[in-house]
């Protein structure tokens, strides 16, 4: 730019050009371009001619300094005033549109509490200062300062400031509507990865995500991931698991097994036999082969009781089977297996003196000939009530329902010799409405803890309504005329039953089953006062039904006279039976007379031909009038019960034997 200076007399005075420096930021292309224009030296003359010195050039700012560029060599002539109006409207014409920015939440751009909101306002770029063209009187001899210089500090401003200016709405303007600050050029021309690395810079930008906030973020993932898992944790929660029957228990394999195996022997001492049980235990209690059996079951007729005057001699029945448990017992492991001896009804029916001395004699004849672990109190008269309890425990120990619910377990009637039991679990209610029993009685209730779940037990023993007790009860009750109408044609003779005798000869009509099972009711004093809400017979409370009695398992004289009868088959383990079967066998066998049963029943044994008619009514009718079972529900007979490959008696020895081998 060339300026001229005249004198007063309007003579020129001095020509100079002056070389301006460029203090402005560089600008986009096509953008008019200007140049700051520098302050007279004090040597030059005020280009008025006053001659008054002029005023030192401000030392340009470190920012200023730092974006200095070189001036030109040869400046251009001062643009015209059409000049510059035509690069205004060019300039205007080039520039972005206004808009208005959208206020947008940065999450990782929090501003840092301890950040003052002086310091937290974004950069401001100073607009370029143009050059001052003009008459004096119409330019400041001061330089406008810069926000940087207002505030104190030198050098860029902090990338917030810029952003917060953004941010921030200006005044309202007229009629109440905010107005937004227009983005200047730098902030229009810088690329989206300067942009993020401008918010990058802010406080709080680099603190580290919280827990919470990353289970925020990945919520999406985490529900994908979760939800699968959760609903196969669900299904197999609510998988019915499989029972701890015989499958899943190891039968002996192994070092480990074999090492910890225990034995015990149980002698059965009922009124038609004696019968010796062996059993062997892993140290989990469960059941492991003997040989090739799962047990050691031998039986040997007639019963202890059947030695009522030598008491001697019923010991000595017992040597035989003594021999045969010690053919499977090794001989280290003798010393360490209990055997016990368990007395049932018959025994019970001898009185207290009698089966006193017969046990006392079993109990010198372990001591001496026996090389088992015994005690005296281990040989002793089972209570019907502990001899259902045992029965109870053996079937469904061995049907794996031990651990489950009480409506999962199954009722069990076990018809012996001398008495009949029957045992099922009740729910806690009933238990807690058992009538007390008489004097002398056993309660009705036994509470037991088997496999980490509480039952309790209706369990009660019949003395004298086992099948051969009660041939004896059914003899008394319709011999009024010497003779019965439950013996067959053709049958004179008498039946003796724990030293009694009783008339046994056949009607003259022979046997009938109607004027049979009106004896046989007459005999369980069916139609007896009841004092309590339910009773089976006798007067005796039944415990009052419910889910544990609906699935029944009959065991002992039920399957042999079903086998003998011929409508089971008698190699089989267990049969599906009804109580109807039971009436139509009877049926059919008191048609006949003595020589036809013998031939039409082969199995039956010869002595208990003649009351073949009389045990089948009197089973039926026991079944029926006395338990109320329905006549058409379906039940189970069972002489062994399957476990893994093997069977095992159905007997209450097998209870007995896990609750010594558990002690010992």
């Amino acid at each position: 730019i060339t300026c001229t200076n005249q004198s007063r007399s309007g003579a020129p005075v001095d020509q100079h050009r002056e070389k301006l420096p460029s203090t402005a930021a560089p600008v986009a292309s096509g953008q008019l371009r200007t140049r700051a224009r520098t302050r007279p030296t004090p040597t030059q003359p005020h280009r008025h001619g006053h001659g008054e010195p002029a005023q030192a050039t401000p030392t340009p700012s470190p920012a200023a300094a730092a974006t200095k560029r070189r001036p030109f060599r040869t400046p251009p002539p001062p643009p015209s005033r059409l000049r510059r109006a035509r690069a205004r409207r060019q300039h205007s014409r080039q520039r972005p549109p206004r808009h208005v920015p959208r206020r947008t939440h940065f999450p990782s751009a929090r501003p840092d509490p301890e950040v003052k909101p002086t310091d937290a306002r974004p950069p401001k770029t100073p607009p370029p200062r143009l050059a001052q063209i003009g008459p004096p009187s119409l330019a400041s001899s001061t330089p406008t300062p810069t926000r940087a210089e207002r505030s104190g500090r030198t050098g860029a401003l902090d990338p917030a400031e810029d952003l917060e200016a953004v941010k921030q709405p200006s005044p309202p303007g007229p009629g109440g509507r905010i107005r937004y600050r227009t983005p200047s050029s730098p902030d229009l021309l810088l690329l989206p990865a300067d942009k993020m690395r401008r918010y990058s810079q802010l406080p709080g930008a680099g603190r580290q995500d919280t827990l919470a906030d990353r289970v925020h973020r990945y919520r999406g993932v985490l529900l994908v991931v979760l939800a699968p898992l959760a609903l196969v944790s669900l299904v197999l929660l609510l998988m019915p698991r499989a029972p701890a029957g015989a499958a899943q228990r190891p039968l002996g394999g192994g070092a480990g097994a074999a090492g910890a195996k225990k034995y015990a022997v149980i002698f059965d001492a009922g009124s038609s036999g004696s019968r010796v049980h062996v059993f062997c235990f892993d140290g989990n209690l469960d059941l492991v082969h003997i040989g090739t059996d799962i047990e050691l079951f031998v039986q040997k007729k007639p019963g202890l009781s059947a030695y009522a005057q030598d008491p001697r001699e019923a010991a000595q029945s017992l040597v035989s089977l003594i021999e045969k448990a010690k053919e499977v017992v090794p001989a280290e492991l003798r010393d360490q297996t209990p055997v016990r001896v368990g007395a049932t009804a018959g025994l019970r029916a001898l009185g207290a003196g009698k089966s006193e001395e017969i046990l006392q004699a079993v109990r010198d004849l372990l001591r001496e000939k026996s090389s088992f672990k015994n005690q005296p109190d281990w040989v002793t008269v089972l209570d019907g009530t502990q001899e259902g309890a045992y029965e109870w425990v053996t079937i469904n120990y061995l049907l794996g329902n031990l651990g489950k619910t009480y409506a999962d377990t199954v009722g069990v009637v076990d018809l012996g010799g001398g008495s009949v039991q029957m045992a099922y679990a009740i729910p806690e209610k009933d238990a807690e409405k058992a009538p007390k029993p008489a004097d002398g009685e056993e309660s009705y209730v036994k509470k037991l803890f088997l496999k980490g779940t509480t039952y309790h037990l209706y369990v009660h023993s019949y003395l004298r309504y086992g099948l051969l007790a009660a041939r004896a009860e059914i003899l008394k009750a319709g011999n009024a005329n010497g003779y019965s109408n439950c013996v067959l044609a053709g049958h004179q003779g008498q039946y003796k039953y724990g030293g009694n005798t009783f008339e046994a000869s056949a009607a003259p009509s022979g046997s009938s089953f109607s004027e049979c099972r009106a004896d046989v009711v007459k005999a369980l004093k069916v139609d007896e006062a009841c004092t309590h809400m339910k009773c089976s017979f006798g007067g005796i409370w039944n415990g009052g039904g419910g889910a544990g009695q609906k699935n029944l398992f009959v065991a002992s004289f039920f399957f042999d006279r079903a086998a003998e009868a011929g409508f089971i088959n008698s190699n089989a383990a267990v049969a599906k039976v009804k109580p109807s079967d039971f009436e139509e066998a009877a049926k059919r066998a008191c048609k006949l007379n003595v020589n036809d049963a013998q031939s039409s029943y082969p199995g039956v044994q010869k002595d208990n031909v003649p009351y073949i008619c009389m045990d089948l009514v009197y089973q039926y009718t026991l079944l029926v009038d006395g338990f109320g079972v329905d006549p058409q529900q379906e039940m189970t007979l069972v002489k062994k019960v399957p476990y893994s490959d093997a069977f095992v008696e159905a007997a209450w020895p097998l209870g007995s034997a896990i609750e010594v081998a558990s002690s010992s």
